[in-house]
């Protein structure tokens, strides 16, 4: 069974957008339903979004086609009159890929079936052959092109791998609308082409087939390391990292294809626990393209790291914040920070955060008193229309911080409800960011 943790071809672009929650994991259950509790991040992936990330399955299929490597082929074959023919087939490369179209169908409760039509090719290389008896032993060479139009199909299964969504593809074939051989020169007697056309060419389909689904694979394997290296990054900041690991195999509709993620924060090598999630399939509709859910669960353990990281102070200098206290001094100077560990609410009205804060200004002057506030008891609610204004600008300015800014995000919406909050948009495919993996792909 080969195992691809970010799956292959639109699979594996798919997975890109799950790898932002795909981290380690002990386990994961058998029942999806019994995960809902522990989970804490659920992405929903839907059918537009499929469509769109299906355009650029090519990409990757070219990328398995040209980086593949064929091997040395040889075999040989008795000929009545003319002894024993050997035959090997050197330096295969692929020249003049063409893919006609890619398509794919949702199976529920299955994986994914898809269909690459049309993939046109010509195969050049050398061939190397001797035929001879115990009177006489001929061997020549002859550079060879071999014309091809395959269809390929691949049906990758979805499970849960060492906490990962991974996928099995042994389910891959190729079928050969036509594969012709054609030997250079016009001096080659005409007796041989037809020769070598008949019994060379089951072996180069065997061959092809082999290495094609092979390099797929690999694709694959390669891909999925290149986007946990990139999410590893985007989910970690100093020491506070969080664990997306799924809790069950992904669930597979004809309309969606959706994950599940524990979403524990770790600080300082303690992680939090998520045992209780309020998760349920029908709070999330198919009309967006992309889904999160993001429990309250997820949030708050965040936002006690951030504290205790001392992540939540602010300093604020220049003449501009007390001018009373200000006025001749040199280096005036407002410090802000919580001291106690904030707590996060999300209901239909809003998001609710309390915490304390404490504060000191210092009027830059050993003579002038400092003046200091502590405790101070704060309550901030955003509501949706207030969240909705600067999520966009919110999105994109993390995505380009932690460089992933080849994103297009499209009207995102931010739709808190009772304990969690639901983040739905369109997005454009990270062309560049597909190119530069195949770049590093065919080095």
């Amino acid at each position: 069974m080969a195992r691809a943790p970010g799956g292959v071809l639109l699979l594996l672009l798919w997975f890109w957008f799950w790898s932002w929650f795909s981290g380690s994991s002990l386990g994961c259950l058998q029942d999806p339903a019994a995960a809902y509790r522990l989970s804490g991040a659920v992405c929903r992936l839907t059918h537009p979004a499929a469509v769109v990330l299906n355009e650029k399955t090519t990409r990757v299929i070219e990328a398995a086609f040209q980086s593949a490597r064929y091997p040395r082929m040889a075999g040989e074959k008795a000929v009545l009159f003319v002894g024993k023919v050997l035959y090997g087939l050197d330096n295969l490369e692929i020249s003049n890929l063409t893919i006609g179209r890619s398509d794919f169908r949702l199976l529920p409760g299955v994986g994914i079936a898809m269909e690459i039509q049309n993939v046109s090719a010509v195969f050049r290389g050398m061939l190397q052959y001797g035929y001879g008896s115990w009177l006489v032993n001929v061997g020549h060479s002859v550079d060879f092109e071999i014309e091809s139009q395959i269809d390929l199909g691949i049906n990758p299964k979805l499970y849960c791998g060492g906490g990962k969504v991974a996928a099995d593809t042994s389910d891959c074939y190729l079928n050969f609308h036509k594969l012709l051989l054609h030997l250079q020169g016009d001096k080659q007697p005409n007796w041989l082409k037809k020769l070598f056309t008949n019994f060379i060419t089951f072996t180069v389909k065997l061959v092809i087939k082999g290495q094609i689904c092979q390099e797929i694979n690999k694709v694959a394997n390669i891909l999925a390391e290149f986007i946990q290296d990139t999410a590893e990054h985007f989910l970690s900041d100093g020491d506070i990292s969080v664990d997306i690991g799924v809790t069950a195999a992904p669930v597979i509709t004809e309309n969606y294809i959706e994950s599940y993620h524990k979403g524990l924060t770790t600080y300082n090598h303690s992680s939090a626990v998520i045992s209780d999630s309020v998760f349920h399939p029908s709070q999330l509709t198919e009309d967006r393209m992309l889904y999160f859910w993001i429990s309250d669960e997820v949030f708050n353990p965040m936002v006690a790291a951030a504290h205790h990281d001392d992540r939540f102070q602010l300093n604020i200098s220049g003449g501009h914040f007390l001018v009373s206290c200000l006025t001749g001094t040199a280096s005036p100077e407002l410090r802000v920070w919580s001291s106690s560990v904030p707590r996060l609410n999300t209901s239909g009205s809003g998001t609710r955060v309390w915490a304390q804060a404490s504060g000191r200004i210092d009027c830059g002057s050993p003579d002038r008193p400092a003046l200091v506030f502590q405790t101070v008891p704060l309550a901030v609610r955003c509501s949706p229309s207030s969240q909705e204004s600067i999520l966009e600008v919110e999105l994109t300015r993390l995505l380009d911080k932690q460089g992933a800014n080849l994103f297009d995000i499209l009207n995102p919406e931010l739709l808190p409800r009772d304990g969690f909050v639901l983040i739905q948009m369109d997005f454009g495919f990270p062309h560049h960011l597909l190119v530069e993996f195949l770049k590093k792909t065919l080095q």
